[in-house]
């Protein structure tokens, strides 16, 4: 473990929370599944507008993948090549998880590019730079059939794996040797495929390890106490269009609890409404709307609401078999640091191979800041 101070390591136990071991999901091999993941459906070139700084070549392509059901599912993504020769064995791969863009197809990076393109086309263009290719996933229903379950970890695990498999189809210079790194919704994306990486790709690829930064770990607790009239006051736009896309995937991922009955009206309108905002303008639209006037009744009146919750976008806390890194602003308020510290505890308290490092600073600064420290990181599980 590289933590900052002594500090921190009493943060952490303060902050410790119960492991909770997550119930493994259905492989690629599953009952149901009859088309190989990662078989590539359509490619096309990416247009050179969306190209991260450094790319020769970059391609846009669609892919079967997994569902929330278990099923097979239409996911998209783009890969960016690297200039020069590749090495020997192809170009190492950085499969980048993103963050929040929203769930209607508009917001699929593969069409539009990034959410803050002025922070992840620098950040992006390091790791080309370094002499990797970048595979860069939509996850499931962002711009295919259907709606991202957002948060719903092993769907968006499936998505990132088998994305690697696709993209190594297309481009014989791409290697099986692949890290993954993440940030914020990709934070967790990326923690979540570093515990199932080896299981969902197999033999057919080479997984090394993982990064995430703005990690949304724990965040299923907030949601416990939550009905009408609490929260009470206006959250801001930030936080109160995270839960709405929450609510939103979990309405599309678990149609059997019926989201609608536990929603006003009001509710209903305003998930309804975060099925179509890209994540800057339901940020906006939701600035002055109270979360309490969103529910009609408690959600933990769910069966089984905790345990769904977790099963759906809880961090993993153990079974990890690669070395991860965690990176946490100490000023985040997208993501606050106890999320991360509790997540951290719980790693360490089972003897998972985490190394976390805060920084004095936001949710964005935490990447850009974290990039000194995860280059050597990553390029280390490359050796």
């Amino acid at each position: 473990m590289n933590f900052q101070s002594k500090s921190i390591i009493a943060a952490l136990c303060a902050a410790a929370i119960s492991s909770v071991v997550l119930a493994p999901m259905a492989s690629a091999e599953a009952p149901g599944v009859s088309v190989a993941t990662g078989t590539v459906v359509s490619s096309e070139p990416l247009p050179r507008d969306l190209w991260i700084p450094g790319t020769v070549d970059a391609t846009r392509f669609t892919y079967w993948t997994i569902g929330s059901d278990g099923s097979p599912a239409l996911s998209s993504g783009a890969y960016y090549v690297p200039a020069g020769p590749a090495p020997e064995g192809g170009w190492p791969v950085i499969a980048w998880a993103h963050g929040t863009t929203g769930l209607d197809d508009s917001c699929a990076p593969s069409l539009v590019g990034p959410g803050l393109p002025e922070r992840d086309y620098p950040y992006l263009g390091r790791w080309l730079a370094e002499g990797y290719a970048v595979v860069a996933t939509d996850y499931v229903g962002l711009g295919t059939p259907g709606l991202m379950p957002y948060l719903d970890g092993k769907v968006e695990a499936h998505s990132v794996v088998d994305s690697v498999k696709a993209a190594r189809a297309l481009d014989s210079s791409i290697s099986k040797r692949w890290a993954v790194v993440g940030q914020s919704q990709g934070g967790g994306a990326a923690i979540t495929t570093a515990r199932y990486a080896t299981e969902y790709g197999g033999d057919s690829l080479d997984y090394r390890g993982g990064v995430g930064t703005g990690v949304p770990a724990n965040i299923e607790l907030v949601f416990l106490p939550a009905g009408p009239g609490f929260p009470p006051i206006a959250l801001g736009g930030g936080l109160t269009s995270y839960a709405l896309y929450i609510l939103a995937g979990l309405r599309e991922a678990h149609p059997e609890i019926d989201v609608n009955s536990y929603l006003t009206p009001l509710g209903r309108e305003q998930v309804d409404l975060a099925e179509k905002l890209c994540a800057a303008d339901l940020e906006d639209a939701s600035k002055k709307l109270v979360l309490g006037d969103v529910l009609s009744r408690p959600l933990n009146e769910i069966p089984n609401f905790y345990g769904l919750l977790n099963d759906y976008m809880g961090v993993p806390t153990s079974g990890y078999d690669r070395p991860i890194f965690i990176g946490q602003g100490l000023l985040d308020v997208d993501v606050p640091a106890p999320s991360a510290l509790s997540l951290v505890a719980a790693l360490v308290a089972n003897g998972e191979p985490v190394t976390f490092k805060a920084y004095n600073t936001d949710h964005s600064g935490a990447l850009i800041e974290s990039q000194a420290d995860t280059i050597p990181f990553v390029a280390n599980l490359f050796r």
